[in-house]
């Protein structure tokens, strides 16, 4: 099983919080988030890293050969040049990878801070196909990508849900795709990459596999995370999650 980041948007919420560093490039505890995603990536032994680049990228592009060499995963830089459109086009500029996948593969946001439980949980998980979920979400500071379920699994993946279910969690940004859901995924990249569905973003790849069904939901609740879009979030990691994630990891 190998796994892609998508590390190419431009951040702009964080604002000066980033400074002129990529949002990736924030470190915690001593450790950007990069080279913590390595890092989780190592224990789990996935073999193989892409990262989707676009903004900054020869920032990371600096950092690739001390991590892969420190931690024993190869990575490989896929670019999207595109990436001040939707990111739809970063799923598309990973095609490569999700072509060439025989297996399972993990598909992760760039901009979380989280322990390895976590990402363990998902590898771990009998499912084939199977997206994180926290149940203890809120939507006071910000607008979360919301997964209501029935029966434990997942109908529909988007922000701002409502209507009836038996649960609703957040996405966490996690997803471990199996290979007989991988031709649809790539289907409906495939059909984005013109026209008005440029201006997708991945998030509406992934919903397209929600509805069908192809979902199931592994429960994180009580985990410690946090994405980090807005500085905000940066004084949670730093105040909250790290915290947690030393008693944790």
């Amino acid at each position: 099983m190998n796994a892609i980041l998508y590390v190419a948007g431009r951040a702009t919420r964080l604002g000066e919080r980033a400074g002129n560093r990529h949002k990736v490039l924030l470190e915690f505890d001593g450790q950007t988030l990069l080279e913590r995603h390595v890092l989780m990536l190592a224990r789990l032994r996935v073999p193989k890293l892409f990262v989707v680049t676009g903004h900054r990228r020869e920032q990371l592009q600096a950092e690739f050969p001390r991590l892969s060499a420190r931690y024993g995963v190869e990575i490989e830089e896929l670019f999207n040049a595109d990436f001040t459109e939707g990111s739809a086009l970063s799923m598309h500029a990973s095609l490569p990878a999700l072509e060439a996948a025989r297996d399972s593969v993990l598909l992760m946001d760039g901009d979380v801070l989280y322990g390895f439980a976590m990402l363990q949980r998902l590898r771990e998980s009998p499912l084939s196909t199977a997206l994180l979920v926290d149940r203890g979400y809120s939507t006071a500071d910000d607008d979360p990508v919301l997964v209501p379920m029935r029966g434990g699994k997942p109908f529909d993946f988007v922000k701002g849900w409502r209507g009836e279910a038996d649960a609703v969690g957040e996405s966490v940004g996690f997803f471990k795709i199996g290979a007989a859901d991988l031709p649809l995924l790539i289907a409906e990249t495939r059909a984005r990459i013109a026209g008005a569905g440029r201006a997708d973003s991945y998030d509406d790849i992934l919903r397209v596999l929600a509805r069908d069904g192809r979902f199931g939901a592994v429960d994180v609740t009580g985990l410690p995370w946090t994405e980090i879009d807005f500085p905000a979030d940066v004084d949670y990691a730093n105040r909250v999650v790290l915290p947690a994630l030393r008693e944790t990891n």
